[in-house]
C-alpha cells in the first residue's frame, strides 16, 4: 500500500517536470522506508522564505545543485525557479557565471558557493541577504545551499549521475560556467 502510494506520487512528479524518476522507483522498491525518506527531503529544499526573496533562494539552490554536478537536477531547479516567477534572464546569467547581471539570483548563487567552499571568512553575501530580505530569507538560502547537492550526490552514489554542461531556460540554452 505505501509503496503504491509512493510510486504514484513519484510518477506524477516525473510527468509534471519531465524528469526521469527511475532511480526513485528503484529506491522505493528496495525499501519503503528509504522511499519515504526520499519523499521527505524536499521539505528542506523547498523552504523558500519570503516571496520577495525567491530569486535568492533559487540562486542558492541552483549553485548547490550544480556543485553536485547533475544536469537533470539542475534543470529541475530551473523549472522550480521559473514556477516561482524568477526572471529567466537572471537565471541564465547565473548559470553562465555573470553574477552581477543575475541580480538577486546571483546573490543567492554566490552565497551558496561561499557557504559550500568551507571558508570560515565572513560571508558578506549572507549579510547582504539578511540586511535586504531578513532572517527568513537567509535561512531559506542556507537550507538551499546545504540541501541542493543531495540529489546529484545521491544519484551518483546509485550510479545514476549526470554531468551538467548546459541548462535550458524557457527554450534558451545556458552554458554552465561553474
Amino acid at each position: 500500500m505505501i509503496r503504491s502510494f509512493l510510486h504514484s506520487g513519484t510518477r506524477s512528479f516525473g510527468k509534471k517536470y519531465d524528469y526521469d524518476v527511475g532511480y526513485m522507483h528503484e529506491v522505493i522498491d528496495a525499501s519503503s522506508k528509504a522511499g519515504i525518506a526520499l519523499t521527505l527531503l524536499p521539505m528542506l529544499t523547498q523552504y523558500k522564505g519570503p516571496e520577495d526573496a525567491r530569486a535568492v533562494w533559487a540562486g542558492a539552490l541552483l549553485a548547490s545543485t550544480l556543485d553536485g554536478d547533475c544536469g537533470p537536477c539542475g534543470q529541475l531547479v530551473v523549472s522550480f525557479a521559473l514556477e516561482e516567477g524568477v526572471d529567466e534572464d537572471a537565471l541564465l546569467a547565473a548559470i553562465e557565471g555573470r553574477f552581477e547581471e543575475a541580480g538577486d539570483v546571483g546573490l543567492g548563487f554566490q552565497f551558496a558557493q561561499h557557504t559550500i567552499s568551507g571558508s570560515y571568512e565572513t560571508n558578506t553575501f549572507g549579510e547582504t541577504i539578511r540586511t535586504r530580505f531578513g532572517k527568513q530569507a537567509l535561512i531559506a538560502a542556507s537550507f538551499a545551499a546545504g540541501s541542493g547537492r543531495f540529489y546529484p550526490v545521491f544519484k551518483r552514489g546509485l550510479g545514476e549521475g549526470h554531468a551538467c554542461q548546459q541548462l535550458m531556460v524557457n527554450g534558451r540554452v545556458g552554458k554552465v560556467a561553474v
